[in-house]
Formats: C-alpha cells, structure tokens, sequence
C-alpha cells in the first residue's frame, strides 16, 4: 500500500533527524508495524477515544496526519475540533488543521485554487442523489 511505503520512508526520515517516533496503526500485518520501525508502535483502532489515550501516555510534542491517509486526516480534524491536542500540548506538523479542513471543502478548495489563477476541472456540487 502506498501509505504504507510513505509511512516508513517519513518514520526514517524524522529518525535520521533525532525524532522520536509514535506510530499508531490498526494492521499488524503492515512495514510500518514491524518492530524497530518506531520507537513506539501501537496496534489500535483509528478512534479518537484510542489517540487520546495514546496522546495523554506518550506525550508527543506533534502530529503528523498526512502520512496517514484521509482516516489520518479526519482524525487530527475531530481531536482538534474535541480540544484534544490542546488539552496534551500537540502541534500538527506537515500540514495545519486550517489548511486541511480548506482541502476538504471541495468548494472552498475550488474558489482558493481558482482566486490563485489554477485551472481546476469543471465540477458540480451534488447534495443528494
């Protein structure tokens, strides 16, 4: 899988930089999963009520969701949202929350990348089916 590849080669890369690394995945079956890795590995549920634990027991100075594909994404939006990462002292790192609720509003993604004079395809909003 494509994010378990960039997930190692970005786990390497904040090693080779002297950062500890936390990486919480639910597959066990995956790279990223295999010990040595991260110096921690926890194989958990995707579930704020799960990071919250971790984030409360580990104490990360960052998050970085952008590895993690949209679960990822949607996660850090919701422990933003609840205070989480308030409440334990977590910066998200890689790309800001702002910056991520922007890509997930294909509308307001459309007007910026337009207002910036980027050509994006022609598109329609459709509310129900």
């Amino acid at each position: 899988c494509e994010f378990d590849y960039s997930g190692v080669q970005a786990v390497k890369a904040l090693k080779e930089e002297g950062y500890e690394v936390v990486l919480v995945n639910p597959n066990p079956a995956t790279v990223m999963t295999t010990p040595g890795i991260a110096d921690a590995i926890y194989l958990e549920p995707l579930k704020s009520r799960y990071l919250e634990e971790i984030l409360q027991a580990e104490r990360p100075d960052a998050l970085l969701p952008t590895m993690g594909g949209q679960t990822a994404l949607n996660l850090a939006l919701e422990l933003s949202d609840r205070g989480i990462l308030d409440r334990w002292g977590v910066e998200v790192i890689g790309a800001s929350i702002p910056s991520i609720r922007l890509a997930e509003d294909r509308g307001e993604f459309k007007r910026v990348a337009a207002s910036a004079g980027l050509d994006t395809p022609r598109s329609v909003m459709v509310h129900s089916v």
